[in-house]
Parts: C-alpha cells; structure tokens; sequence
C-alpha cells in the first residue's frame, strides 16, 4: 500500500489482523485512543504544567469507542473532562460498549447525551457554553465519525456551527479522532461547508487516509500513529 489508503483498505487491514488472531478489536481501541492523547501532549507540551478542560464528542460507531477511551485517559491524567455522546449505548459495538461502560464506571466527569439524529438547541448551547465560555485551555476531542461515514451529518450542524463561530475567538484547541467527522474520501459530504468539524489536529492510524487528501483544509497538522497493524 501507498502513502494514502481508502477506508476499505484500512478496514481489511483491521479485519485481518483481528481474524488472524494478532490483535483484538479492544485492544486496538486502547492503543488508537492512548496514541491520541499521546499525540495531543506532543502538539502542545504545554499542556502538562496547565489545567486543561476537555470535551469529547462520542459518536454511535467505533469512532466514538476511540473517544471513550481518550476522555478515560485524559481524565487519569487529572484533566477535567465532559462526555457529549451522540448515539444509543445499546447500538454500540462490543467493543465500543465496553469503553462507554468503562468510563461511566470512572465516575469522574459528566457525560451528556444528544438527541440522534438532530441535536436540539438546548444540548448544542450546552456543548458551547462548556467548550467556549471557559478562561484556561480547553479541548475539543472529535470522534464522532471515522472513515465509514457516507451522508452528511446535518443532526449536528448546531454544534458545527456553533464551533466554526467560536473558533477564530476563542483559545479552543480541537482534535479529530482519524478523520474529521463529516468528511469522505471525496471531500466534504454535502453542500454546506460547516458541516465537517475543522480540526488543529487530526491523529491518524496505521498510514493517512484518503479523506485527509482531498479534505485537507479540515485536518490541521496530520499526525500518524502506528497501532500494530
């Protein structure tokens, strides 16, 4: 394979190291979600003297059992950390379920559920207020969707918005989990260009992805982590 990979390379890839028996699917969702924060203390060191606030968008998929997994290990770094989980527990993955249990067994940070498919406007000024009325640093942590998206996430245009708003204002540092949710291989999905979350930095696995090629405006600084495959 190439420098740039589709996402049907990438989950052969995925599917052949777990049917080979070399890995499990929890075990690569453990090291995808420690290799992103890994890769966040090294965008910005500084972050190890501050007291940072973190906000981790939790998507329906594995995406989102990344996300777990991040906002658990964030938080055993002591960093303050609020859960906005756009999906239904019972619809997760095995493994993308054990990683929501497991951070709600921490008990450490609320976690806030939003409406599927379409966000109300009372949950989408609650993630604003806490991603953007903060003094201090704060994080935006992306994994709502991975590479497998294919229409356009117009339920979640209030908080795309709302973050496209903020951003030039605001001190908020945002991070996508492998991609950005709301971008394809092709680019954006759909017509409106605030539908795809815009990222500082994106933190990839295994090689890059096709969507960071065609999207790369969405990305920031693209950053690839090898998890074992």
């Amino acid at each position: 394979m190439g420098e740039w990979i589709t996402a049907d390379q990438m989950r052969a890839v995925e599917t052949e190291a777990i049917e080979s028996g070399r890995v499990t699917g929890e075990a690569l969702m453990e090291r995808a979600g420690r290799d992103v924060v890994e890769a966040i203390y090294e965008a910005w060191p500084d972050l190890g003297v501050s007291s940072p606030h973190a906000l981790v968008l939790c998507g329906p998929g594995n995406n989102g059992g990344d996300g777990f997994v991040v906002a658990r290990l964030l938080a055993q770094r002591g960093v303050q950390v609020e859960v906005f989980f756009y999906g239904a527990a019972d619809n997760l993955s095995p493994d993308a379920r054990l990683n929501h249990d497991r951070w709600l067994a921490l008990s450490v940070g609320p976690t806030t559920k939003l409406t599927f498919p379409d966000v109300t406007a009372e949950e989408a000024a609650a993630f604003v207020k806490g991603a953007y009325s903060r003094s201090g640093t704060t994080l935006v942590i992306d994994a709502l969707f991975g590479i497998g998206l294919t229409r356009p996430i117009t339920g979640l245009q209030p908080i795309l918005r709302a973050q496209e708003t903020a951003r030039d204002t605001v001190p908020v540092r945002h991070v996508s989990v492998d991609v950005p949710s709301g971008l394809a291989e092709a680019g954006p999905l759909g017509d409106d260009p605030l539908a795809v979350f815009r990222a500082d930095l994106t933190v990839t696995f295994h090689k890059r992805k096709q969507a960071h090629l065609n999207g790369a405006e969405y990305c920031g600084q693209i950053v690839v982590k090898d998890i074992g495959l």
